[in-house]
């Protein structure tokens, strides 16, 4: 059975990611794009276009200095325009490590990425790791 398009799309996305291919994440993403996360940390809040996304992601790199691993678990689609993808997001900041199962609800339209909403199964721990 073929992978839909859309999950192919995110698919790249999390593969990108994971090499710290931010140009090639950026080719994925219309330039309004906006991520949205969860919580009261430092990262917390609405990351409004393509830059901005894509300084998050390096951020992230940074701060867990290189640590960030993320397993993509499922990446489901609905064909019209919606995918969630479900991870477990491991690394280290400092002296706190964390193991998070996180969702990202991606909003897709003409091939590109123009939403994403992050959930986490724990807020307060991911606050506590990211504060």
């Amino acid at each position: 059975m073929a992978e839909h398009p859309d999950c192919a799309l995110v698919r790249r996305g999390y593969e990108a990611f994971g090499r710290g291919d931010m140009e090639t994440l950026g080719t994925l993403m219309t330039a309004d794009v906006i991520h949205h996360v969860p919580g009261s940390s430092p990262l917390s809040g609405h990351h409004k276009g393509r830059e901005a996304v894509l300084d998050l992601y390096r951020r992230l790199g940074e701060e867990t200095r290189g640590t960030l691993r993320i397993r993509l678990d499922k990446v489901l689609a609905d064909g019209r325009g919606h995918v969630m993808a479900f991870h477990l997001a491991q690394g280290d900041r400092g002296d706190r490590g964390i193991e998070i199962h996180e969702g990202l609800f991606f909003t897709i339209v003409g091939g590109k990425i123009t939403d994403v909403d992050q959930c986490t199964e724990d807020i307060d721990e991911s606050d506590g790791f990211w504060g």
